[in-house]
């Protein structure tokens, strides 16, 4: 079940469907999905969701919200039952610090949340202090996990480890499509994400080998409506590829002033940031987002979860692309449902432990299983290079899950036009 506080009654959600007959049979035919797939449910685990469902984020929180809108039903195929309690944290952290506050006073067991940094950051203080088990579905900043906190656990990379493995993929590209690039402008927002992967960037360039100069680091504001300052100054510079960390709306303005400045370069590349990857991107730009690339976490097509998932969002949301926005979330309930049912309980000390012993094996997003380190962070994600050809996002390494060969360097803003 899923609650949205904007109307306070259930939202929308797909009808009950079971898995067919061969994945029931998974023993004989799949990987079992889950060890605890066909155990009957006990009462369902009530999760406050923490997501920016208004404000200049509020893309990327809608599509965050298709995941838990999906969670309930699939969780409880598997025998995992969680109750689903939205929040619109306004894409403002100190309005999630007082939702994550309400939710907890009206009895939520769990928190998920939040997406950007910021927020995140603030609802892991209030989780804290009022010993509320808070499972972070996306946030970057290191510093999240980094403060000894006993009841915060992240299922997603900190900055450092997008970065260097980014700049990893990003040489691996070079490598493979035959290219030397020497040169290049990195412009990145100003956030809290956004400066925390560029103190990585700077901190780890030289330990990864990077075969390019960094010409300039240019930030700007999130919010901003107008890049053409910042793209001047970096036209001025004549990179051989741009390298970017944005979000979304920005990364469209980014990406309109380039053209318009006629702004050429091999592409446009990000280490490890939202944006490029976004449904939104691709239909606002058309031509023009075409071959945008970037490295980060991503679900596992060759999943039998990730099947599933996928099928079950296509099914209820066949407009919207399924990403690692929807995946991530659904992979923190289904942590979050995983703790309660070996738990047996919703007491927040039980639920801690049970999270400290979390082992999951099948789950959608590609990388090892599911466990979390003593600071509360699972190490074991890993990323893959993803690339808009055609209108969306395809898979072009690793090798044994790639979809599409990647393209660098890039047509020409006209020749795209």
């Amino acid at each position: 079940m899923t609650t949205d506080d904007k109307t306070l009654k259930p939202a929308h959600g797909i009808g009950r469907r079971q898995f067919t007959g061969a994945a029931i049979a998974g023993a004989a035919t799949l990987p079992v999905l889950h060890p605890l797939r066909l155990v009957r449910a006990q009462a369902p685990v009530r999760v406050g969701v923490l997501l920016p469902r208004s404000g200049f984020l509020s893309a990327i929180g809608a599509a965050c919200w298709r995941g838990a809108e999906l969670a309930p039903n699939i969780l409880s195929d598997m025998g995992l039952a969680v109750e689903v309690v939205g929040a619109d944290t306004e894409s403002n952290p100190d309005t999630g610090r007082t939702q994550a506050e309400r939710l907890i006073r009206e009895g939520v067991d769990m928190l998920v949340g939040c997406f950007d940094s910021g927020t995140t950051a603030a609802v892991a203080q209030v989780a804290e202090q009022n010993g509320m088990p808070f499972v972070i579905n996306i946030a970057a900043d290191p510093a999240i996990t980094e403060q000894g906190y006993q009841y915060v656990f992240r299922n997603f990379p900190k900055a450092p480890t997008l970065v260097m493995r980014g700049l990893g993929s990003i040489n691996n590209l070079f490598e493979v499509t035959g290219t030397t690039p020497r040169t290049t402008v990195f412009m990145h927002i100003n956030d809290t994400f956004g400066t925390a992967m560029s103190r990585g960037i700077q901190a780890l360039a030289p330990r990864v080998g990077v075969p390019y100069e960094f010409l300039d680091s240019i930030s700007y504001d999130p919010q901003a409506r107008d890049l053409s300052v910042e793209v001047s100054r970096a036209r001025a510079l004549d990179p051989d590829f741009l390298m970017v960390v944005t979000r979304l709306n920005d990364a469209i303005l980014l990406v309109r002033e380039c053209v318009r400045q006629r702004f050429d370069t091999m592409g446009i590349i990000s280490p490890g940031s939202p944006g490029m990857y976004e449904k939104q991107f691709a239909d606002t730009l058309g031509p023009y987002a075409e071959y945008a690339t970037t490295s980060v976490p991503w679900f596992n097509p060759t999943s039998p979860i990730t099947t599933e998932l996928q099928s079950q969002f296509v099914a209820e949301f066949p407009d919207q692309t399924f990403e690692l926005n929807p995946g991530f979330t659904f992979e923190a309930l289904m942590i979050c449902a995983d703790a309660a049912q070996r738990a047996g309980s919703t007491n927040a000390d039980d639920l801690v432990a049970a999270l400290r012993a979390t082992e999951i094996a099948e789950h959608p997003m590609y990388g090892g299983p599911i466990q979390f380190d003593e600071e509360g962070q699972n190490p074991n994600i890993d990323t893959v290079v993803v690339q808009i050809q055609d209108g969306g996002p395809v898979v072009t390494a690793p090798v044994d899950i790639a979809t599409a060969e990647a393209v660098f360097p890039v047509p020409s803003w006209a020749d795209r036009g």
